[in-house]
């Protein structure tokens, strides 16, 4: 009895270390991403998505930040490297978490990347699947913040490239600044909204 105690506590050890070891390095790797380390943030993300391979937000963070980091840039060679890269990690997030709006409007942002860098050449394959990604998101999550301010903002750069007015959008970005505000989020490390970004897409919609 003693050594079946005695099993059951150093398992139960391991168990709270490993929990430790993946929440200390993610804070870690928030920390280099708040510092605008984005190199290394993405490195420690990769790494927790190897030591961590059956959870979805490692891979999600470590796409997001790829992701965030090809926008302006101009060689096509380095945009792609990065985005084939986020998308590998999106597509091990997705077999972790089928049907994760989360996960499906950040599919739709690399893919923004993509028309962002060269309308012309991927606008026409990529703006109708980004459509339908927020569209399936928003039948999913409703509610969720960061789908409503992702698709209004989607809708305001469509607007915008095809000279009609924004101002139709603004009331969808105002309700999710409302709905942020309201958000009570519970898991650990899920995606947060935020208000401050929000708002600086409210005042270009007013424009």
């Amino acid at each position: 009895m003693k050594k079946s105690i005695i099993i059951i506590a150093l398992l139960f050890a391991g168990i709270v270390s490993a929990q430790s070891k993946y929440q200390t390095g993610m804070q870690k790797a928030f920390g280099l991403w708040e510092e605008g380390k984005m190199t290394e943030a993405s490195q420690l993300f990769e790494r927790i998505t190897k030591a961590e391979p059956t959870k979805w937000k490692p891979a999600y963070y470590a796409a997001t930040v790829e992701i965030l980091g090809s926008f302006g840039l101009k060689e096509e060679a380095v945009l792609n490297a990065k985005l084939t890269k986020a998308q590998e990690f999106l597509d091990l997030a997705k077999s972790n978490s089928e049907n994760n709006p989360e996960i499906m409007i950040t599919q739709a942002l690399l893919n923004t990347a993509y028309i962002a860098f060269d309308g012309q050449k991927y606008g026409m394959t990529l703006s109708g699947k980004n459509s339908q990604l927020y569209e399936k998101a928003l039948a999913i999550a409703p509610n969720n913040p960061r789908v409503i301010l992702g698709y209004a903002e989607w809708n305001m750069g469509m607007a915008g490239f095809f000279g009609k007015s924004t101002k139709p959008y603004c009331d969808q970005i105002k309700r999710a600044i409302e709905l942020g505000k309201e958000e009570k989020i519970e898991e650990e490390f899920y995606p947060t909204f935020m208000v401050s970004r929000a708002e600086e897409v409210l005042k270009r919609c007013e424009k």
